[in-house]
């Protein structure tokens, strides 16, 4: 052992290191058997991982601003915690910027301004975890008790639900205080809209070019933390709906491994590829969400039999080594090919930002290859077998009335309509592919950046702006319960770089009125047709 790993903290081994990739796999095939026949038991993953707390810890993160919306939940909570900052004072700060800036913005379908202001005053300034009294957006697909949950569909449009899904619930029980429910894509299935296409939410940093993509379903809770209406919010993925509109947004956005996060009580697009997880200002922020979204839930499958959630807060902390910043652990970053080639504005800051993690003690960039088949296992045929997952719980109300489903009518249909020859053989496929990742991919690299392993965790992250200054992001791929290495990468990097900290001007000619704009200002910013659709579906 060298003099180094010696002064590394004691029991700092990353959880992807604890895992049996085998087990994982054959749970992983498990479920996708678990498709043709429901919610079933799954085989428990071999790991040697401690147990841990599901409470996000204390942190004393000193604040970077006086405007309070700037402030991230670690610099709020330490504030909040030393008698500083009131949890009420903080909701009025973004209940004021929603009021001025939301109805150009469009990021949230309903606020709950009343709601959160008592939550604030009953919460004071009484101690608690690093959530305490912190105002959350959550997306418009979560269960919400007694407040309505439409997922911008046509079918839920009346849903009020009788408690709150599991994330939700464990959200405010660690004193997280609920702003308001985020614009989606109907179903979650495409960029923000009405449910028959109509545009709504458009991206922070351009809210006057409707066309600059705000990333996937989750771009109101995106579009909400990066114009600063909310200090964090949550999201859903399928296919990439926290990674793209945390890139295209300049935020921190961390979509766990499956079963990470309970799925119960959100409503539902795919049962082997829906992640609920943070999108955030930073890697500590998204490690403080998740730890109090993670554990085991009874009412979920899913989230049962899997290694305990570890220290992600210790994991997003930067470790210094006098004026230096290191890795945490030692930890091979892949690069897959082609991931720097040309010359485009995109190009130029993955080569910057390799160079910045190369710089990183304990980082090394090592160039991959990628599994066989790679082009054949990832393409849109046997990428369309999540599509019969979809169609399935609605199959009543498509047989019933088409036009509940809105612009995303074709997309339903085509799932419905899938051969089940063509099922099966997309589902084998998937599991080939996971296991050639495992196999193949990570035994070269620990993490991986620009991939999407199905299954795995992902962490999105800012690294530039385009010279329209239109933000850049990359995503890291991990290892199969290895958000904490994840973490820890991202925290390094964005300890020696300040891409994170940049927001965007708030939009001129709501400044110019005074903020007085209503918020039921109504702008002609385009539809998606539903030929598209199919093609836009995560």
């Amino acid at each position: 052992m060298s003099a180094e790993d010696l002064m590394r903290p004691k029991g700092s081994t990353p959880q992807d290191n604890q895992v049996d990739r085998r087990s994982f796999l054959y749970r992983a095939s498990a479920l996708a058997a678990a498709t043709a026949v429901g919610s079933v038991a799954l085989p428990a993953v071999a790991h040697a991982a401690p147990a841990s707390s599901s409470t996000p810890a204390l942190v004393d993160v000193p604040a970077r601003s006086t405007d309070l919306s700037e402030l991230t939940i670690a610099e709020a909570a330490t504030l909040i915690r030393k008698g500083k900052l009131k949890p009420e004072d903080l909701v009025k700060a973004y209940l004021e910027r929603i009021e001025a800036f939301d109805p150009t913005y469009q990021a949230f379908n309903l606020v709950l301004a009343d709601q959160a202001l008592a939550r604030a005053r009953a919460l004071g300034r009484a101690r608690g975890s690093a959530l305490h009294g912190i105002p959350l957006a959550i997306k418009d697909n979560y269960y919400t008790r007694d407040v309505t949950t439409t997922a911008n569909s046509y079918l839920f449009a009346d849903f009020v639900p009788p408690y709150d899904a599991t994330a939700v619930r464990r959200l405010t029980t660690a004193g997280g205080i609920v702003l308001g429910k985020t614009q989606m894509g109907p179903l979650a299935t495409t960029r923000a809209t009405t449910p028959d296409g109509r545009i709504t939410t458009v991206n922070a940093w351009t809210p006057h070019n409707p066309s600059t993509d705000p990333g996937g379903s989750s771009s109101g809770s995106a579009t909400a933390v990066a114009a600063r209406l909310a200090t964090s919010a949550v999201g859903t993925q399928t296919g990439g709906s926290i990674t793209a509109p945390s890139n295209a947004q300049n935020l921190t956005g961390l979509k766990p491994t499956m079963g990470r996060v309970s799925l119960h009580g959100i409503i539902p697009l795919s049962y082997t590829r829906d992640h609920p997880g943070p999108l955030a200002r930073d890697a500590m922020d998204a490690a403080i969400m998740l730890t109090a979204m993670a554990g085991e839930d009874p009412q979920d499958p899913r989230t049962q039999g899997l290694p305990p959630v570890p220290d992600l807060v210790t994991a997003a902390t930067p470790v210094r080594q006098g004026r230096r910043v290191r890795a945490r652990w030692r930890t091979r970053v892949g690069v897959i090919p082609g991931y720097t080639s040309g010359t485009s504005e995109t190009a130029a800051a993955r080569k910057a930002a390799l160079d910045v993690l190369a710089g990183i003690d304990g980082l090394s960039i090592v160039d991959v290859t990628m599994p066989d088949e790679w082009d054949l296992l990832t393409n849109s045929a046997f990428n369309n077998v999540r599509l019969p997952e979809r169609s399935e719980p609605f199959l009543p109300m498509l047989r019933s009335d088409l036009r509940g489903f809105g612009v995303s009518v074709s997309g339903w249909l085509q799932g419905a309509l899938l051969g089940a020859s063509e099922f099966l053989i997309g589902q084998r496929a998937k599991v080939v592919l996971l296991e050639r990742v495992l196999t193949d991919l990570f035994e070269q690299c620990d993490v991986v950046v620009q991939t999407s392993p199905t299954l795995l965790p992902e962490l999105a992250l800012p690294i530039g702006f385009t010279s329209g200054g239109v933000p850049i992001g990359t995503i890291l791929g991990g290892k199969p319960f290895g958000e904490d290495r994840l973490l820890a990468v991202a925290a390094a990097y964005q300890s020696v770089t300040d891409w994170h900290h940049r927001r965007p001007a708030d939009p001129a000619e709501a400044l110019a009125a005074g903020r007085t704009t209503s918020r039921t200002t109504t702008v002609d910013r385009g539809r998606i047709r539903a030929e598209e659709v199919p093609d836009l579906m995560q």
